[in-house]
Formats: structure tokens, C-alpha cells, sequence
């Protein structure tokens, strides 16, 4: 299956058992009771992803990058919705690039903000005139701006698999419909939020993915990463011109290498991707460094 060509390997944390990896993270859960009460310790790896698969190259100091980055939007949007992280210490071989937090009841929807009209979302555009089921205006095209942000929910898929973009009525009938109108709504809120405190950085927040979950009091939680490279489609407001794929702080160099004919790999096989070369892994990593500086250290 795509994405499990070899396990991803983990440390062994004292304190911490080993639960879960996922394409770039591994879970742990306290050995013996901790004082905090029901927590996991989220561990963000150096791993990228690409086109459903972890590859065999990992990017120096991106978990760092991406813990650091969540956490800087969590205090952003902290007025907005209360976040699954609690004050805790880490065990010193992942400082800087884990968390403590809360165990929560997941809801099985990814929660999709699009402002602009890219990727999965142009595609079903150009065959419908829709995202998710939602109309859209005609003439646009890749990059444009939508009239105002969309909610795109997708379903959760196992590793390996396809998200799959549903329209509003699919996740109410998976979550009931005031679960669904508070995740829109969240999404949304938080989209907006966001949006402008990119906008004033000169950066473009074209769409970004959230994920929320319950808390042991039944309160809805913001969960998981948030506003990272890896959850979100961040342009260069300077360099923005509709038309064409934008330039983004993102694995765009990755990608591009992966479906160029150096690469010898075909997206469509099941074959696992190679290894990166050091230039694609440096630009790579100079454009994660980039996209926190300019957003979190001014």
C-alpha cells in the first residue's frame, strides 16, 4: 500500500510508550499515570510526505519548525477555540519539536478552508463549476480568489489512502448537524482569522486544514497541527498571479522533482518514491525556515 513501504522508525522515549506513527508523526502515551491526567505526547519527525507516501529523505529541523509554528497559532486563535496542548515538559531528546496535550475524541472530518481556487478544489471547478458541492462563479481560474472562504470538508483516510472532498450534507450525516455547523463555523472563523494575520505579513493563506476533537468535558477542541506548511497552501503575496500553480512554503520543490523525469519515478506505480536529492532537501527546508520567520518572528 502507498505510504508503508517500510514502517517509520521512532525513539524510545523514556516516561512514553509508543502508540501510533503517522506519515510525519508519532504518538505516545504515558508509561504510568500522568500528573496532567489523560494526555499522549505528540512528536512531530523530520519525515516528509508526498502523494500519500512518507519518503526515505527526511528535512532537517522541519518538526521543529512545524511544532513551533502550531503552537505560535494556537496563541493566535486562542480567543477563537481552545487548543489540545497543556503546559508539560518533554522528554529532552524531542524539546522543541513535541507536545503535551489533551487526549481528545476525534471527529473523522478533515475541515477544509479554501479562500482561493487551487488543487483538488480547481480540478472538480473546472468539471462542475463547484467546490463541494458549493457553486462557484464562473471564469475563474488557478489562483484566483474566491468571493469569500469556502468550507471543503474531506473525510479522514487511512495512511496510504485518499482524503475524499464530501459536501456539507455528507458531514452531517457522519457528525449530526450542530456538530457539523460548529465545525464550519470554527473553520471558517479561524480561516479568516488567520488570513489577515498572513495578509499583514505579506503572505497569502490560500487554504489551510483543521482538525477538532471532543475533550473529557464534551467541549470541542482545535487538535493536531495548525497553519503549518504541511496543513495549509501558504503563497508570497508579492509573487501572487492567478493563472498558474503559485509559488508556496510548502513541499512544491519536493513534488516538482518527484514528477520530473530525474526523479525515474512514476506517481501512478506502486512503487515507494526515492530518495531525495541534497539541493531539493535544502530548498526545501530553506522555504519550512522562511515561512516561520516571516510569520512567527515579526
Amino acid at each position: 500500500m502507498p505510504g508503508h513501504a517500510t514502517p517509520p522508525a521512532h525513539l524510545e522515549l523514556e516516561g512514553w510508550r509508543h502508540v501510533y506513527s503517522g506519515k510525519v508523526r508519532d504518538l505516545y502515551e504515558p508509561a504510568t499515570p500522568h500528573p496532567r491526567g489523560d494526555v499522549v505526547l505528540v512528536v512531530a519527525s523530520d519525515r516528509i510526505s508526498a502523494y500519500d507516501w512518507v519518503l526515505p529523505t527526511e528535512i532537517p529541523g522541519k518538526g521543529g519548525i512545524l511544532t513551533g509554528l502550531s503552537l505560535w497559532w494556537f496563541d493566535q486563535v486562542l480567543d477563537i477555540v481552545a487548543n489540545h496542548t497543556v503546559e508539560a515538559p518533554v522528554p529532552a531528546e524531542v524539546e522543541g519539536r513535541a507536545m503535551v496535550c489533551k487526549r481528545l475524541d476525534m471527529f473523522p472530518v478533515e475541515c477544509v478552508a479554501r479562500g482561493y481556487l487551487t488543487g483538488s478544489g480547481l480540478a472538480e471547478y473546472r468539471e462542475s463549476g463547484t467546490v463541494c458541492g458549493i457553486p462557484l462563479p464562473p471564469g475563474l481560474v488557478d489562483g484566483s480568489r474566491l468571493p469569500e472562504p469556502i468550507f471543503t470538508p474531506a473525510t479522514k483516510a487511512e495512511v496510504g489512502e485518499h482524503d475524499e472532498n464530501v459536501d456539507f450534507d455528507a458531514v452531517v450525516a457522519l457528525i449530526g448537524r450542530e456538530d457539523a455547523e460548529a465545525l464550519r463555523d470554527l473553520t471558517l472563523a479561524l480561516y479568516t482569522r488567520a488570513h489577515e494575520i498572513a495578509a499583514a505579513k505579506g503572505i497569502i493563506l490560500a487554504d489551510t486544514k483543521f482538525e477538532f476533537g471532543r475533550d473529557g468535558s464534551g467541549a470541542i477542541i482545535l487538535g493536531d497541527e495548525v497553519l503549518t506548511p504541511d496543513s495549509s497552501r501558504f503563497w508570497p503575496a508579492d509573487e501572487w498571479e492567478p493563472g498558474h500553480a503559485q509559488p508556496s512554503y510548502d513541499k512544491q520543490f519536493v513534488r516538482d522533482w518527484l514528477t520530473s523525469p530525474e526523479s525515474g519515478w512514476d506517481k501512478r506505480s506502486d512503487v515507494a518514491p526515492p530518495a531525495l536529492p541534497a539541493d531539493v532537501v535544502e530548498r526545501t527546508r530553506a522555504r519550512y525556515v522562511e515561512a516561520f520567520d516571516r510569520l512567527a518572528k515579526h
